[in-house]
């Protein structure tokens, strides 16, 4: 199988690891299919890819998209190293509020698959390459966010300081967010 499949401390939060195969050229090995990602529990199709380049100490998030256009996100990091984050946002959730945080670098090749109704944001290590793929296209009359820093989500940054997007500066505490995501 070339893919391992971790369920993390939030339910339907997976980290996956794909198997790559090196040989005298350099490595190959699949970085999506659909048939082991569905088999799973990952079903969504993804339907558009998105890139950064971040410098290090650049913090992208928290950002989500509302329903109708909510957004699972399948995050890689192809250069440098970074700390995601997924943060619950579902109201009625046992982890509402909660996060997770993991390195994923360009040479573990990692990826972590959030799910709709998740806060999602990174912090660049060092200079990054991010890709991730989406389950909803971007739709600016639905994408909101959550300060970084909110005191009741407490995110461990491992930073004072980051660069910020003018826009992430503004965004509310999860408290005040604009959020219509409820825990089934």
């Amino acid at each position: 199988m070339p893919f391992k499949f971790e369920n993390l401390a939030i339910p339907g939060i997976i980290l996956i690891t794909p198997k790559f195969f090196p040989d005298n050229r350099g490595a190959f090995g699949e970085t999506y299919k659909r048939s082991e990602f569905a088999g799973h529990g990952i079903q969504e199709s993804f339907v558009q890819d998105n890139q950064s380049v971040s410098e290090k100490g650049v913090l992208r998030g928290l950002h989500y998209q509302k329903n109708p256009k909510a957004q699972g996100k399948l995050i890689r990091c192809l250069l440098g190293k970074i700390l995601d984050i997924a943060v619950d946002i579902r109201r009625g959730s046992p982890s509402f509020g909660k996060w997770v945080g993991l390195i994923l670098d360009g040479e573990s090749a990692k990826m972590l698959y959030v799910p709709p109704g998740f806060a999602h944001g990174f912090l660049a290590l060092t200079k990054s390459m991010v890709l991730y793929k989406t389950t909803a296209e971007y739709a600016p009359d639905c994408e909101r966010g959550i300060i970084w820093n909110d005191p009741a989500i407490a995110v461990d940054w491992r930073i004072k300081n980051p660069a910020l997007a003018a826009k992430d500066m503004l965004h509310p505490l999860l408290k005040d967010s604009d959020n219509n995501f409820d825990f089934k």
